[in-house]
């Protein structure tokens, strides 16, 4: 499957608790009204939490870019499939109508978003590990860039070959029950996308993402010494002044799979 990456920024006028409930209770229904005409197979929103954990993880890693508000994500079955559908009128039709729903509570312009593909590292069978508002369950979100004197296909080969391997082996430490790379697809369907919306932020590398149980040895000797020995390692390709992380707990509007 390919997957849409929206990482949203509210309009300044907003707080977040009324930027995540407009989201939530009136966009969402939207979407889903939308799912049909425009075939996603998978629709759901991480509202980032106001959590101290946000800015310890932050200064942990030095200079980062402002956590965002939350990510969008939908899911199509292939790259092909939905460039299919998106020539299809009523998927213009829908399209259109979220744009316009869009703007009324996102900051279009500073809310970059992407075609990704995810490279599973820590993966549970069945994938329904899910970070539910009432659970001791957090997703972490880290939207990232790599370093400039890096090439993009060194970068990549990289965080999968080298960091992935060292995050799955501290997994049991750290509590983390699932864990994915998503690296952005380089798709031509990204130029659309952002033009429609006068996106003026340049997109990430990719994300990486976790679901990891709070109340799972979070405080041990090991899962520092984990915590420590991940940030060494994101230091040797990551540019922390253009990337960011956050935690969230996620909503799952649309799942067809």
């Amino acid at each position: 499957m390919i997957r849409l990456v929206f990482a949203l920024r509210r309009k300044s006028e907003l707080t977040r608790a009324e930027f995540q409930d407009y989201w939530l209770n009136k966009h969402a229904p939207l979407v889903a009204s939308f799912s049909t005409d425009l075939d996603i197979l998978r629709y759901v929103q991480t509202h980032t939490m106001d959590d101290p954990a946000n800015e310890a993880a932050q200064k942990a890693r030095g200079d980062m870019e402002p956590e965002y508000d939350g990510v969008a994500e939908l899911w199509w079955a292939s790259e092909k499939a939905l460039e299919q559908n998106m020539a299809t009128d009523a998927a213009q039709v829908a399209g259109a109508a979220l744009l316009e729903d869009e703007a009324k509570f996102i900051d279009l312009p500073n809310s970059p978003l992407w075609m990704a593909y995810e490279y599973p590292q820590i993966n549970p069978s069945p994938e329904r590990v899910a970070a539910h508002t009432k659970s001791g369950v957090v997703r972490v979100f880290f939207p990232l860039r790599h370093q400039t004197q890096i090439a993009e296909e060194d970068a990549r080969h990289y965080w999968l070959t080298h960091h992935g391997p060292i995050v799955r082996s501290h997994g049991e430490a750290t509590g983390t029950l699932c864990y994915r790379q998503v690296h952005r697809a380089n798709s031509s369907i990204d130029e659309g996308l952002q033009s429609a919306r006068g996106t003026q932020v340049e997109s990430y590398l990719g994300h990486a993402e976790a679901w990891v149980d709070r109340g799972s040895a979070r405080n041990s000797a090991e899962a520092r010494n984990a915590n420590r020995a991940f940030i060494e390692d994101e230091h040797n390709f990551i540019d922390m002044e253009r990337s960011t992380i956050f935690f969230g707990k996620e909503h799952t509007v649309i799942d067809r799979r």
